[in-house]
Parts: C-alpha cells; sequence; structure tokens
C-alpha cells in the first residue's frame, strides 16, 4: 500500500467515548482501494465470441463521469493492531445435504427440543466469476436438529432460480448487492450493447434470515422474492412473490410477530408519483388451502423526504399500538438503480451516507394506519438492527443499535473481509461502531407543548426530548452501556427474550461484541445498570445469540442462548454453542466436522 504524506490523523468518537482532543502525530496508511463492483470475466472468448469495444467503453467511462465518486480521507473510529485473518469464513463450502451426528461435550436440556435454522452466504464464485460483497453470496441454510440431549447437523443451498441459472451456466448471470453481472460473452456486440439499457432484475437469493408466515417458514432477502423451506430436509419448495400479493417492491428480512398471529413488515413501493415506505400486516392463517400471503394488506405509506433518493432500512420497531420507522440518511439513488447496468456499476453503487442531513424517525397506529402527524428528528446516525420497543406513559421507547456513520456497507466487501496483518488493522480501524442506543418519543404533543424543555419524564431513562421553535421534535439519545462495551468493539446483531418481552419493557440485551472485522463475542446487557457479561473464546468467532426461554420460566433471563461459533483455523471445529442465559457460562457445545462460513441471521423452531 502507499503512503500518506505527513497528516496527523484525529480519532473520531460517538457519544459517550471519551474525545482524544489532541491530533496523533502519527502516519497512516491510506485506506485500501475497494475492488470494482463488477463480476469477474474470462478475457477468452472461448468459442470465437467477440468482446467489448473500445468505442462501447469510452460511452460507458463518459457516463460514469456524470455520476463521480467523490474520494474521502478516511475516519479512524480505533487504533487496534494484530487483527486476526478471518478470510476463510467467507470463502465457499461445500454444503451438508444429510444430516451427520455432531460430538456434544457438556450437556444439552433435555426439553431443548426443535431447529435451529441459520441462514447466510455459502458459494461466492461460479466458473471464473467472482462475487464482491458478503451479501452477494449464495444463500447457504444451516440446520441443527436437538433432541433428547442429541444433535445432529446438516445444509443445503437455497436452490433459488438466482443459484440454478448460474448453475446451469457457470457463471454469474444475476446481478447482487456489489456484483454487476456481465453480459453475456457468447452475445454478439450489439447485444451485449443493448443489454446496458436493460433494468436490473431483482435477485432471489434469499440469504439474510428465516421468516414465519401463517406457519411456514421462509428464506428471506430483502427483494420481492421469499422461498418456502421444508425445516426437516432443507429442500427449497415454492417461491413467492410479494407484487403478486400486494403492492410492493419487496419486503424487510426482519419481519415483527404480533400475538394476535398478524405478521407485520415493510416495503417500499415505486410508481410514477415517487417511492413510498409501506407498511404491511399479514393476517393469521385462516384455512389451510390459503396461500402463503393472501389477505395482505398495506396499513399505509410513509413519503419520503425525497421520493428519488429514498433511504435505506433493514428493520423497523413496533410496539403494541405503533410501528416505529426510522429514516435514515443513507440514501438509495433511483437513477443510478435504474441505470446500473448502462453505467456498469453494481446496485451498491446507489448506496450513499449522507450526515448534512438528519435522521427522521416516523410513528404510525398498526392497527389504524394513521400516521402520528409529527415527525421526530436527530442528527445523523445509520441502523440496521432495532432491538425492541414499548410504550409506557404517553411515550415510545425506542431501543436499536446506532452507528454515526453509515457508509458501512461498501466497507464489509469481500476485499476487505480477507485481508490481513496490517490492511486488515486499517480496515477495522476505520469501521464505524455499533453502539444500542434509547429514544423516547413522546406521544402527547400540540401547539401548547413548550418549548427548548426536555419533555422525557421517564426516570428511568435520561434521554431527551424536545420541541424547538420552528415546531421540531429533536431527539437525542440515551446510552445503553457503559465505556467497557467501547473496548469490545460495540455490538450488534441484538437479541431479547421476544417471545415474552417484545413490545414490552425489558431489562436484559444479547448480541455480539466486534473487536474484529467480524463479531468475535457474545455479550448480555443489562440495560438497566449498562453492565454486561461476556462470553469469548480466542480464534473462535460467534453468530447472532438466539435466546430460548426454559419452559414455564418466570424471570426474563431464564432460559438458553444458542449461536454457532466458527474459526478462520481449519485445525479447530465449528461447534453450536448452548449458554446459561442467566449466568451467561458455557452448558455444552456440539462440535461439527464440517466447515461453516460466517453468516448472517436465523431462528430457533421449537418443536
Amino acid at each position: 500500500m502507499s503512503q500518506m504524506s505527513a497528516i496527523p490523523v484525529k480519532i473520531i468518537e460517538t457519544k459517550g467515548i471519551k474525545r482524544r482532543k489532541e491530533m496523533e502525530n502519527e502516519y497512516c496508511e491510506t485506506p485500501m482501494q475497494t475492488k470494482r463492483h463488477v463480476a469477474s470475466t474470462s478475457t477468452s472468448d472461448g468459442g470465437g465470441c467477440s468482446s467489448n469495444s473500445g468505442s462501447v467503453e469510452k460511452i460507458l467511462q463518459g457516463l460514469r463521469q456524470l455520476f463521480p465518486n467523490a474520494k474521502k480521507e478516511p475516519i479512524y473510529y480505533s487504533r487496534k493492531k494484530g487483527r486476526e485473518s478471518v478470510a476463510s469464513l467467507f470463502m465457499t463450502v461445500e454444503e451438508t445435504p444429510e444430516p451427520i451426528p455432531v460430538k456434544v461435550k457438556g450437556e444439552i436440556p433435555k426439553w431443548l427440543r426443535g431447529k435451529l435454522l441459520r441462514n447466510g452466504p455459502g458459494k461466492f464464485e461460479f466458473g471464473n466469476d467472482m462475487y464482491n460483497h458478503w451479501f452477494d453470496g449464495m444463500a447457504l441454510m444451516h440446520q441443527f436438529r436437538i433432541e433428547d440431549g442429541n444433535v445432529t447437523y446438516m445444509s443445503k443451498f437455497l436452490r433459488s432460480e438466482t443459484y440454478q441459472t448460474n448453475t446451469a451456466n457457470n457463471r454469474i448471470m444475476v446481478s447482487e448487492f456489489g456484483t454487476l453481472a456481465m453480459p453475456d460473452p457468447c452475445k454478439n456486440i450489439f447485444a451485449r450493447f443493448m443489454s446496458k439499457f436493460e433494468i436490473p432484475k431483482a435477485s432471489d437469493n434469499g440469504n439474510v434470515n428465516f421468516a414465519r408466515y401463517k406457519g411456514d417458514y421462509y428464506a428471506t432477502t430483502e427483494t420481492n422474492f421469499i422461498h418456502k423451506v421444508d425445516l426437516n430436509t432443507l429442500d427449497t419448495i415454492e417461491k413467492v412473490d410479494w407484487t403478486k400479493f400486494i403492492a410492493v417492491n419487496g419486503a424487510t428480512a426482519h419481519p415483527h410477530y404480533d400475538p394476535d398471529g398478524t405478521t407485520y413488515n415493510m416495503g417500499n413501493s415505486y410508481g410514477k408519483n415517487g417511492t413510498a415506505y409501506n407498511i404491511i400486516a399479514v393476517p393469521q392463517q385462516k384455512s389451510d388451502d390459503e396461500e402463503t400471503l393472501e389477505d395482505a394488506r398495506v396499513v399505509c405509506q410513509i413519503t419520503p423526504g425525497n421520493s428519488m433518493k429514498p433511504s435505506y432500512y433493514h428493520s423497523f420497531g413496533i410496539s403494541e399500538n405503533y410501528v416505529v420507522f426510522v429514516e435514515q440518511p443513507l440514501k438509495i439513488n433511483v437513477l443510478k438503480i435504474l441505470t446500473s447496468k448502462f453505467r456498469g456499476e453494481s446496485l451498491s453503487c446507489a448506496f450513499n451516507w449522507e450526515p448534512e442531513l438528519n435522521t427522521v424517525i416516523h410513528v404510525a397506529n398498526k392497527h389504524s394506519g394513521e400516521i402520528v402527524p409529527f415527525k421526530y428528528y436527530s442528527k445523523a446516525f445509520s441502523t440496521f438492527h432495532h432491538i425492541n420497543a414499548f410504550e409506557d406513559d404517553g411515550f415510545i421507547v425506542l431501543d436499536l443499535c446506532g452507528l454515526d456513520n453509515g457508509d458501512i456497507m461498501n466497507k464489509i466487501n469481500l476485499q476487505n473481509l480477507r485481508q490481513s496483518g496490517e490492511a486488515l488493522d486499517e480496515v477495522y480501524n476505520t469501521l464505524p461502531k455499533s453502539l444500542p442506543r434509547r429514544f423516547v418519543l413522546p406521544l402527547n404533543i400540540n401547539s401548547n407543548t413548550p418549548i427548548n424543555q426536555n419533555l422525557n419524564t421517564l426516570t428511568y431513562s435520561n434521554a431527551v426530548v424536545f420541541r424547538t421553535a420552528d415546531g421540531k421534535i429533536w431527539c437525542e439519545f440515551e446510552d445503553l452501556h457503559d465505556d467497557d462495551l467501547l473496548d469490545e468493539g460495540g455490538m450488534e446483531f441484538p437479541q431479547i427474550n421476544y417471545a415474552k418481552y417484545n413490545m414490552k419493557k425489558y431489562k436484559f440485551l444479547y448480541g455480539c461484541g466486534i473487536n474484529n472485522i467480524m463479531v468475535d463475542s457474545l455479550i448480555k446487557m443489562d440495560v438497566e445498570t449498562k453492565k454486561f457479561k461476556m462470553w469469548k473464546e480466542k480464534g473462535y468467532y460467534p453468530s447472532e445469540p438466539v435466546f430460548v426461554p426454559s419452559p414455564d420460566s418466570a424471570d426474563e433471563d431464564d432460559g438458553i442462548i444458542l449461536s454457532v461459533v466458527v474459526s478462520p483455523n481449519q485445525n479447530k471445529s465449528s461447534f453450536l454453542l448452548i449458554l446459561d442465559a442467566r449466568t451467561f457460562t458455557e452448558i455444552g457445545r456440539a462440535e461439527v466436522a464440517v466447515r461453516i462460513p460466517s453468516g448472517f441471521h436465523g431462528v430457533f423452531a421449537a418443536k
């Protein structure tokens, strides 16, 4: 890597961190250059096929100049050194299509019966074409079947249309978030050029999570496609298209489940009048022969601040009566999406962090669809995962994991994740830290509400919210942690005792610490005392913790934590970890004799 001239670097830190006032007299390396978001293709025609002409490339270069990408100096959030390389956790693995026994150490609770399902990328190339981004890899579904103290493991690739098309052609045929599928080299030059004018088709690569609709489980992503999966065999049963049932162009992979059986989600719609954010309700199943999303309805629509540059969102909050939507200044340029093939750029190039904008929080009644007539404003922050939301004495308490910089999605590309040594340290130290935060949103606002006075009367929260002279409701968050969490790199993949405490006041939060470019510890946070317990083992990297309550449990933390732990060391086994949620100590583990890559999300399907 090239060296910069002598530039003093300032440590930029989030609220609650002891800020370093002095400028450090250190030289730092330039940030690594992210590889171009285009699938690799062979330069050989392989059978007399023509390659792109120079004139076509000149046209594309001219078009790219219309959408310049400004280079930014790196912001450093830490100065840690010696991060372990985790490159092998982001490499292709083989599926394990039949259940295999695992080696159990310790004890598996006899009452624990069901399947831990995990989802995430597991294949990163087809032929000579390689994906650029972690989000792009083909969905590999994992199942740990647990019964009577015994455990088996299996995995299968989701047989999506994308997977099958790529496999049949032995090349990347469908564009993903960070990878643009190149024109078929066997087409003539005119056909290849004209293909650049096509609007990209949505991928059905459901590699993010498992969602439950009407009692069935679906492998999900954020496009309009979900896939019904047989939990016993992990076979792909049915592809379902949201657009056949409701006027949305996609939905999140993090729906919420209401006690009355309704599943709530959010998705965008794109029309002649621009973009809208939609709150969606899918009712509980009424008959055995009805289709998956039958009777789904749009509860209400929320209008973006800029319809041609809507915000990206990965999840949302829900309370007993309201849906809470965070419109963050991580913007999606719709024009760039529509012209991505024309310009030869991946979809990721349409995402842009605009910190000069505020983050805006919208609230809507989930029963009536009525939107609360005022919005809540905050300084710019980004979020991927909500923790919980509940109502208390005229307020909505909103907890989430927040980052002060939303320019993270393009940083976790495969080139960066596979780095080692100083280059890996550079990537890690320039990643913004995700931290648990609390907002308090007053619901009873009117013209008589005082100005510049803290409206939060909840004694257990020091979050600040006030009405400004121009009528805006301005919010300042409370940190749900102390400074010790900063030493663990923050927290992500938050979970709670969802079955009993979602939409309710709660005490315990579970998540992952991030002292490497990949999460490397499990954390139990007491949101009242802001103290935490931690599980960590050198050389191992856990997954999102899944809380399973004990039968007839009375206490909030009476249960266990399940997490799939992987290692980049080929001599170390991956394993299913079982922790006592109360003491946060290990009860047992089930070691697997096959490689498991790092994944995203999962659920426990109780028997």
